[in-house]
């Protein structure tokens, strides 16, 4: 129907009385807090064909021993929850970092009513995302199929769920172990099931098993097991096979709540009681949750950001989220109240810390600069888990799942130790983890992606030829330049003895092996000295790693005062610079056979050769402050943030991979970003926010003020750092440590003149003095 009314003055009389409850109850609305501004979603809506995240919603405490997910795919399947899914199989103990890597130690609790259906598709139920309640501390979804609702809150090794029955004389609760080994045993008497999973993809642990214990609040009816998807017979209520789990049943009335107590461990039933005992207590489901939402409140809030549209602050603490969970934990505390941990590599039981799932060619870049910036005291420990890695596996790893990973190329080890170091974290043995970093350079592993495949060819020729069938080998040459370079530096501040010292900063030149001149790019160079051909700049793979030479020609992250250089100067490095947005986003994927996932998220993103999707540009941009152009990386790095990410499950341009991806995000956003680890500079950006404030562990602030940041006003005109004239495009670290106020004059035009001059420049190697 529509009202007609003549009276001007009596329409806007009922315009301003049917605005002002919104706007009065606009004014009430309180700010939200972090924890709820995060959408664990976000990134979800992947596949292997297109990656938007590739995450699941991850429940759980920071750096948690284990994270809890929603199992929308089946068993074994990396994509574990997938956003366009329709069923839910169960509820997953996960410690998968992505897709790729799959899983270890995981088992499934699934609430089922009607049939005893067991098995994963028979058990599993349709649910909706308008009744799903997915936060960071806690997941809530109803299962329609079974008329349950399910619910769980976690702690770092234990867990509780409450599931809300139907009134039903045949409700179960199903304990899958899932195959390749597993053990469960049912105890009525105690309303208790035990077990323990040996599923581990990707690396090879030694006697691995996840033992779980699990308690339940209401007396059992029924007990049964299974193997696969038959019953085992009734008297079998312990059970050892391929693929082990154990179905419980009793009646519920309507509306029901049984709760469930979970723990586990990778060292014993006994250490898994006490995680249970010990986390978990006396506490009722909303206790736990309560603990773990402040868990999260404290975490996030670390960082206070102030301003900016709400769809910005979702995206900034959903990707705070992401850096705060790889490495997880893999250490316990034991009865005698030690650190102690599962060794993969001895099959032990050891003392100390370890950490796991975690790959440094992702995470070398930003996530493990932000942890020494914002979280070092865990860096600490992921430092002292590191030696023990080294004294027990005899390397470092570099992909850890839960043991040594055979994936991906580089020794970005040096970087992860040499910069917590450098950076001044203290309290460990840095020269067993030095004496580790040398060991790893200098030789080659028992499997490529531990030590350096191709040291022998690396050391004499300074370089890996491309014509030696070793797989990404420019890659491969650009990122050991690059960890000897950390190693120099590491040398250097351990006072190590000058011809080590000097034989590392040569080491560090040998990206200049694989320059070619005539084409201004890096390029594989076979062993005579004579450069690959044919050669195609577009070519993914082949020489490089998920990229093509126009993404790693920028891996000269130390020496960037070189590759302008070599390119010929600032102004043929920044028209170089430039071409990598204007180029046609062209690719040959002859190397794959197929067009990888990675190529996809570049070809759609229309920013024409940057693929920010994957780890090896994604430093690209803030190169521009190295050759007195810093309003171009301002304006590329607010374009990235606004297109590729968004508080959405398609909200990310690729795979988030362990937080990396995320951590770009975070530092852009507070306005700078560490484009070489291993130095102390932090090259500047522009901040997105009008305020953001950083409480540091050591108790000190500092202040990121843009008060005319908007939209429009995304360039610099000019910044103060404790409140003097600032002139460099970097900030320094122990300046920040010490508490600071970076005060930035944000305008909707580039300052053409800031940042222009040699010595405004960042640190290069090039220009030591």
């Amino acid at each position: 129907m529509i009202l007609r009314l003549k009276n001007p003055l009596l329409v806007l009389g009922l315009v301003l009385l049917a605005l002002a409850p919104a706007a009065a109850q606009k004014k009430s609305v309180p700010a939200l807090s972090p924890v709820d501004l995060v959408n664990p979603l976000m990134g979800t809506d992947s596949k292997p064909e297109l990656s938007n995240g590739n995450t699941y919603p991850a429940v759980a405490v920071p750096w948690g021993m284990n994270l809890w997910t929603p199992q929308t795919g089946t068993m074994g399947n990396g994509w574990a929850y997938t956003y366009t899914a329709d069923k839910i199989r169960g509820f997953k103990q996960t410690h998968q970092p992505s897709p790729w890597m799959n899983d270890y130690g995981q088992f499934v609790i699934m609430p089922v009513t009607g049939k005893m259906k067991f098995d994963q598709d028979g058990r599993a139920s349709w649910f909706s995302h308008k009744s799903e309640t997915p936060k960071p501390y806690y997941y809530g979804v109803y299962l329609a199929d079974h008329d349950v609702t399910a619910e769980l809150t976690p702690t770092e090794r234990a867990a509780q769920f409450r599931f809300t029955y139907p009134k039903s004389d045949s409700s179960f609760l199903v304990v899958d172990a899932l195959d390749r080994g597993s053990y469960i045993k049912v105890i009525p008497g105690e309303r208790k099931i035990v077990g323990y999973t040996t599923r581990a993809a990707r690396s090879n642990p030694k006697n691995f098993k996840n033992h779980f214990v699990i308690y339940v609040d209401k007396p059992f009816t029924l007990a049964r097991t299974f193997r696969g998807k038959t019953l085992a017979g009734k008297d079998s209520l312990e059970l050892t096979s391929t693929h082990s789990g154990a179905v419980i049943g009793f009646k519920t009335v309507k509306g029901e709540k049984v709760h469930l107590k979970v723990a586990s461990s990778f060292i014993s039933l006994a250490q898994a009681e006490l995680n249970l005992s010990r986390e978990l207590a006396q506490d009722g489901f909303e206790a736990t949750k309560a603990k773990a939402r402040q868990r999260w409140t404290e975490a996030l809030g670390r960082i206070k950001v102030e301003g900016g549209t709400e769809e910005q602050q979702r995206t900034f603490y959903s990707c705070l989220y992401r850096t705060l969970f790889f490495p997880h934990k893999m250490y316990e505390i034991n009865a005698a109240n030690q650190v102690v941990h599962y060794s993969p590599y001895t099959g032990q039981t050891l003392p100390g810390y370890r950490f796991a799932g975690t790959g440094f060619w992702d995470t070398f870049r930003a996530l493990y600069p932000f942890l020494n910036l914002v979280y070092p005291g865990i860096n600490k420990e992921m430092q002292e888990g590191l030696i023990n890695d080294y004294k027990e596996g005899g390397w470092l790893p570099e992909w850890s799942s839960p043991g040594y990973a055979d994936i991906m190329v580089g020794n970005n080890s040096a970087s992860v130790v040499a910069d917590a170091y450098l950076k001044g974290l203290r309290g460990y043995d840095i020269e067993k983890l030095y004496e580790a970093l040398l060991h790893g350079a200098n030789n080659e592993g028992p499997i490529t992606a531990i030590g350096r495949k191709g040291a022998e060819y690396y050391n004499r020729l300074g370089y890996v030829p491309y014509d030696v069938k070793i797989n990404e080998n420019a890659a491969r040459t650009l990122e050991y330049a690059y960890d000897d370079f950390a190693i120099y530096q590491l040398a250097k501040a351990l006072k190590r003895p000058q011809a080590e010292v000097d034989l590392y900063a040569r080491r560090s030149q040998n990206y200049r092996h694989l320059f070619d001149p005539a084409t201004g790019l890096m390029r594989g160079k076979n062993q005579d000295g004579t450069f690959q051909t044919p050669f195609n700049p577009f070519k993914w793979g082949d020489a490089f790693t998920e990229g093509n030479s126009w993404h790693y020609s920028w891996s000269v992250f130390h020496d960037v005062q070189g590759l302008v250089d070599l390119m010929g100067g600032k102004e043929n490095f920044v028209k170089k610079l430039d071409s990598v947005f204007t180029l046609p986003p062209v690719y040959d994927e002859s190397y794959y056979g197929s067009v990888i996932h990675e190529i996809r998220e570049m070809q759609i993103a229309n920013m024409g050769q940057y693929a920010h999707g994957n780890q090896p540009i994604q430093h690209m941009i803030y190169l521009y402050n190295y050759a007195g152009a810093p309003w171009k990386t301002q304006y590329w790095v607010r374009q990235t943030m606004d297109r590729m990410y968004k508080p959405t499950p398609d909200g990310y341009c690729g795979d988030e991979d362990n937080g990396q991806t995320s951590a770009w995000y975070v530092f852009s956003a507070l306005g700078f970003y560490p484009v070489c680890p291993a130095t102390d500079q932090y090259v500047l950006g522009a901040p997105l926010f009008p305020k953001v404030t950083i409480t540091l562990e050591n108790g000190k602030k500092v202040e990121i003020e843009a008060p005319k940041n908007s939209a429009q006003n995304l360039y610099v005109q000019d910044l103060k750092l404790n409140g003097k004239k600032h002139d460099q495009n970097w900030v320094g670290h122990f300046e920040l440590m010490k508490g600071a106020k970076l005060t930035f004059d944000m305008t909707d035009q580039p300052n053409t003149k800031r940042g222009t001059q040699d010595s405004a420049f960042p640190y290069s190697f090039s220009n030591q003095k």
